[in-house]
């Protein structure tokens, strides 16, 4: 019964802004109570991606595992591209939306690696006593994946567009991804959670249609809510004097990314530490494969022009450290291995840089990552061959 009103309430969340919007009231509020519509259309969208990712992982009894977890990574960070996408959109046609594109989506990757990644290792650590969680082998193919995506994004700001030769080589990498993980094996370990309980509760034809109605259900709810989540957020910032970049950086990504990292840490505090990061990698390679490369075609198409976004000095900045954080965070963990002070260290320097507001500390922070890196690339043979291999696109474990 637990299981079942979490799930209740899960539903109920998203109902109110779709009253509201199909009422014709939301619209009346928008503009009369901007912050009150990001925090109703906020807890839709949070309520629909719970849907989304027990219904995705639902669906791990029909498909083979590892595409299982990249359509649970998938579907479950839904609500961060409905968002992303709807500035990507709104930019093609006011060039003042670009910043927000970009800022959402490298706020999205930082979050999910300093704070989801670390939180993963930190819960694993306080529940079962264990200072570091080995990563399964299976998933140097996500591995693989990251680092080579990460290496490509560094020349986004060194160019300083993202353009549609970007998205063919985004959208590539994701394609390989998807079909290398569709010759895994099936899942046959035993669901927990609210997917769990459905799947004890309902036979074959009934979990299918459950997974169904789930993500007709969350979609629709998403799509009612992202435009007015995102359009409350930047009004709201404007109206009160907050930089709204920072509010779109910062505060959607934590509403539309928070279901995914709590079912992650649900995962590591059942004992599955493993399975939890593995989640949390796969999301990190969608973000940074379909979401990137999905933003220059979306203001293409919105534009009606072939031609690229262009990204101001702030926008790479944000960049390069994204890129940066993202490649650091790789190295971590290609040695198949996520340790406990190697969580606090992310999460540390991801925390530290809101107490520098002077505009050059996107480049230290930068350069702190880079040496990082060099450092434990020098230090560890693994986690070179791990490079070599993303590099020749080789999805190989240790041996």
């Amino acid at each position: 019964m637990k299981r079942l009103l979490w799930l209740i309430v899960a539903a109920l969340l998203p109902l109110p802004w779709i009253f509201l919007e199909l009422s014709g009231l939301g619209h009346h509020l928008a503009q009369t109570h901007p912050g009150l519509v990001s925090f109703i259309s906020g807890m839709a969208i949070v309520g629909a991606a719970f849907i989304l990712s027990w219904g995705a992982e639902l669906s791990e009894r029909d498909i083979p595992r590892s595409l299982a977890l990249i359509a649970l990574a998938l579907i479950s960070v839904l609500p961060e591209y409905a968002v992303d996408l709807h500035f990507a959109w709104v930019a093609g046609k006011d060039p003042a939306y670009k910043a927000y594109a970009v800022a959402n989506m490298t706020g999205a990757n930082r979050v999910l690696i300093g704070i989801g990644w670390a939180l993963v290792a930190i819960v694993y650590y306080f529940k079962h006593r264990r200072k570091e969680i080995p990563l399964d082998n299976s998933q140097s193919l996500e591995l693989s994946l990251l680092l080579l995506a990460t290496i490509y994004s560094f020349i986004l700001p060194l160019k300083g567009t993202l353009s549609l030769i970007d998205c063919v080589i985004f959208f590539a990498m994701f394609l390989y991804y998807a079909s290398r993980a569709a010759k895994g094996e099936r899942h046959d370990e035993a669901l927990g959670g609210i997917a769990g309980y459905l799947d004890e509760k309902l036979g074959n034809t009934a979990r299918r249609l459950a997974v169904l109605l789930m993500f007709a259900f969350a979609g629709y709810a998403i799509w009612l809510a992202a435009e007015p989540f995102a359009e409350g957020l930047v009004a709201t910032g404007k109206n009160s004097g907050i930089d709204e970049f920072l509010l779109v950086q910062w505060l959607a990504p934590l509403a539309s990314e928070s279901p995914e990292a709590i079912i992650a840490l649900l995962f590591a505090w059942r004992g599955k530490g493993s399975t939890g990061i593995g989640a949390l990698i796969s999301s990190k390679v969608n973000q940074w494969t379909l979401l990137v490369g999905a933003i220059p075609l979306v203001y293409a198409i919105s534009a009606a022009t072939w031609g690229p976004m262009d990204l101001d000095s702030r926008q790479k900045e944000e960049l390069l450290l994204t890129s940066a954080q993202s490649l650091f965070a790789a190295i971590i963990i290609s040695d198949f291995r996520f340790a406990l002070w190697e969580a606090m260290l992310l999460m540390v320097l991801f925390v530290a840089q809101f107490f520098f507001p002077q505009e050059s500390i996107r480049y230290i922070f930068s350069g702190v990552y880079f040496v990082a890196t060099i450092g434990l690339i020098i230090n560890s043979p693994l986690r070179r061959r791990m490079l070599w291999n993303a590099l020749l696109l080789r999805a190989r474990p240790p041996s």
